[in-house]
């Protein structure tokens, strides 16, 4: 028999690796989003507001699947209405889909804030000793990750199904319109860089800078989601997912600017964060797109200068155990520069940059 899935969130960077593994792999495969963004190739579009219960409700009445997958997130003006969004959009999916879910299994994407706190509170808390470990838990602050578990825990409970939680680093991977993508926002400050003769400089923090780091591509974490919707042994666990490699900045920076063939510049006493460097990237990208004819000329829909920094920006060093995912039976790996390599190349066979 065919299985079923339903993505919540099909269009952004953890959905489409996900659509595509799954389809390659026969699955019939359904994905909600807001219609901003076309889907991946081979799924079932349905368009619909999370936020409104009713409407996800009469949405997903005629729809049966084995596994539904939450890679969804909105955000709001603090983490008190992170809470109160985000939870929603997990609880009323659940409760739409109901009976139907019996047997079956659901996953939630979240990732390190888990640890490091949400972004009201990111950092500052007492954040757990490195590499980050499953079963360091909760941390004492609101966090919405925490809330769309406990809908997450609640609704296995009620209607019978198995659960997992997935925790990736910072992702790598292909989309369009994503709020949180660092590998196309350096792929477009290179570009950048290239185009007016700049440096590629270094944009975060020292403590980035030296400390040691990892990453996850976004079809490892795909790989790693079909294994737990199919596996016993990932049966209402949370685990940890990266690459399993690691790397320090002041090494990869470099390794980025030989592929764009432009001049790194490593951290030189403070940070220099994109954001507020970048204002005048929405009128140069414009050009950049009609001088070599690119498919997207609103950089705003490539490169998310806010969430590079807070990545590359953290004051401590940040990295994860996936020991918990190898014993259970999940053995994938990447390397994280060719993950990087293979992500310029396909933005650039899609003509997205030069």
């Amino acid at each position: 028999m065919t299985s079923r899935a339903l993505i919540v969130g099909v269009s952004g960077i953890n959905g489409t690796a996900l659509a595509e593994t799954l389809t390659a792999q026969n699955w019939q495969v359904w994905g909600l989003s807001r219609g901003r963004t076309a889907v991946p190739e081979g799924c079932q579009a349905i368009q619909v507001d999370l936020t409104d219960a009713a409407a996800v409700k009469e949405a997903l009445k005629d729809i049966t699947v084995d596994s539904v997958f939450f890679s969804v997130w909105a955000r709001q003006e603090n983490e008190k209405e992170n809470i109160r969004v985000n939870a929603a959009m997990v609880r009323n999916v659940l409760e739409a889909l109901g009976d139907r879910l019996t047997g079956g299994h659901a996953a939630l994407i979240t990732g390190l804030k888990h640890y490091l706190g949400p972004f009201d509170a990111y950092g500052k808390g007492d954040v757990p000793m490195t590499p980050f470990r499953e079963e360091q838990g909760r941390q004492p602050v609101d966090n919405f990750y925490y809330a769309q578990e406990d809908e997450l825990f609640a609704a296995a409970e009620k209607y019978h199904f198995s659960w997992s939680v997935h925790r990736p680093h910072t992702i790598i991977g292909f989309a369009l319109g994503n709020a949180m993508n660092m590998g196309q926002t350096l792929a477009v400050y290179a570009t950048l860089c290239k185009v007016n003769n700049q440096p590629f400089v270094f944009p975060g923090s020292q403590a980035q800078w030296e400390g040691v780091t990892d990453m996850t591509d976004s079809h490892l974490l795909a790989d790693q989601l079909l294994w737990a919707a199919t596996s016993e042994n990932a049966k209402n666990q949370d685990f940890n997912v990266v690459n399993g490699d690691v790397f320090r900045w002041k090494w990869m920076w470099g390794e980025i600017a030989r592929y764009f063939d432009i001049e790194p510049v490593g951290f030189d006493g403070e940070p220099q964060p994109l954001e507020a460097r970048m204002q005048q990237a929405d009128a140069q990208w414009r050009e950049i797109a009609a001088r070599y004819d690119l498919k997207e000329a609103d950089v705003t829909r490539l490169a998310s200068w806010w969430h590079t920094d807070a990545d590359l920006g953290r004051p401590m060093e940040v990295f994860t155990d996936i020991s918990k995912s190898r014993k259970a039976g999940f053995t994938g790996y990447r390397s994280t520069r060719d993950c990087f390599f293979e992500l310029f190349d396909r933005l650039k066979a899609n003509h997205i940059i030069p």
